[in-house]
């Protein structure tokens, strides 16, 4: 006699009307998706080159492996344009199916990919975007912003300009949502401190031509100028600075994206001295911020900035995560509770979330460009202490 053939369980489960979930439940996916949104062309394509450089790293660092699962990347260019973070953000969650997202240079597009993540259920690390209202006004249970709020940095540092510095800023922003908010969160520390502003100005993204602006500085005579902005806009205008010979008598009290270690020797030696504030240096002397450091240096041959160290930990809050979740994703829930609960030792210092706005704790440093072997560095001058972002 002939015995019945077999019936696979799977296809016996579905021939008897059972769902098949009980399978993926038991057995995650080998792989996790991770979609990455930075510009990699246009004014803040060095920003996501370097960004991805640091992601890149920190993966490779644990084997591109999580929890016995394979770490998959799905790289998408920004171009520094809301409407084309819009358009791929659609595109890796609906076409790519990534299990999350990460990246995100541009304020505007930032602000754009919050209720599409939060209606997608897609989790979204946010790796640059500093803009304030990502964390308040705008704050979804499904962004995680790995960077900081712009008030984070701007309002220390104004408290710190007007008492070390000098009482007599000029304030100059990019024109647009984080440029406004840099400025602002700067001015109100700084008036309350007793500074007093010699003008304000703000300029367009891509701008070639800074001296309209620079004319209104040298007009004003201020000791300082406090200044956003980022990529090649600030090669351009800190080159322009010099030209005018702002130099030497206008002291560069500015965020620390313009006075980034990718961006320094592009200018040359007129920012020696310059003073900005952000919440990593590169000489900050912790274990990991070494480690780090001389993991760069070994692969690329060359000198981080900030941008890197904010890949490198935007990489590891979702590694983390899934080592808490043992590498599941699809239970939505405890996956949010995993990155809300991320906490270790990064190159800036202790990393933890604030579990209301999901925006970073950041330590704040003060820092100084010096000459060093390998051309200019920012060096530490101070800690203004931890800060989280009010979340108002």
């Amino acid at each position: 006699m002939t015995p019945a053939p077999t019936i696979p369980r799977a296809l016996a489960l579905l021939l008897l009307g059972a769902p098949l979930t009980v399978s993926a439940q038991t057995a995650p996916a080998r792989t996790v998706k991770v979609g990455v949104i930075m510009p990699f062309s246009g004014v803040y394509a060095q920003i996501g080159e370097e960004g991805l450089r640091g992601f890149s790293l920190y993966l490779d660092s644990i084997g591109n492996r999580v929890a016995g699962r394979g770490i998959v990347v799905v790289r998408e260019d920004e171009e520094a344009d809301p409407a084309v973070a819009l358009r791929k953000a659609n595109k890796l969650i609906s076409a790519d199916r990534v299990d999350l997202l990460a990246g995100v240079v541009l304020t505007p597009s930032a602000y754009a990919l919050a209720p599409v993540v939060e209606k997608a259920q897609v989790p979204l690390v946010v790796f640059n975007s500093l803009g304030n209202d990502l964390t308040r006004s705008r704050r979804t249970p499904w962004v995680f912003r790995a960077s900081g709020s712009g008030w984070q940095f701007s309002n220390p540092f104004g408290t710190y300009v007007a008492q070390k510095v000098s009482k007599n800023v000029f304030l100059l922003g990019a024109d647009y949502a984080f440029g406004h908010d840099s400025v602002n969160d700067f001015k109100a520390s700084y008036t309350a401190a007793g500074g007093k502003v010699a003008g304000e100005v703000y300029t367009p993204l891509g701008s070639a031509d800074f001296s309209p602006y620079l004319a209104r500085i040298a007009a004003a005579r201020p000791d300082a100028i406090y200044a956003f902005l980022s990529g090649s806009d600030a090669v351009l205008f800190l080159k322009q600075f010099a030209q005018f010979g702002l130099n030497r008598s206008v002291k560069l009290t500015v965020s620390g994206e313009m006075m980034d270690e990718k961006l320094l020797n592009s200018v040359g030696d007129a920012v020696v001295g310059a003073i900005s504030v952000g919440p990593w240096v590169q000489n900050l002397p912790t274990a990991q911020n070494k480690i780090f450091v001389d993991a760069y240096r070994k692969k690329y041959g060359d000198t981080p900035g900030v941008f890197a160290e904010r890949g490198w930990d935007t990489a590891r809050v979702i590694v983390e995560a899934l080592k808490t979740t043992r590498g599941r994703t699809d239970d939505k829930p405890a996956l949010l509770a995993a990155l809300r609960g991320v906490r270790f030792q990064s190159p800036r210092g202790p990393f933890a979330f604030d579990p209301v706005t999901q925006n970073v704790v950041n330590t704040i440093y003060v820092r100084r460009v010096a000459k060093g072997q390998g051309g200019l560095v920012n060096v530490l001058v101070s800690s203004l202490g931890a800060f989280p972002d009010p979340g108002k």
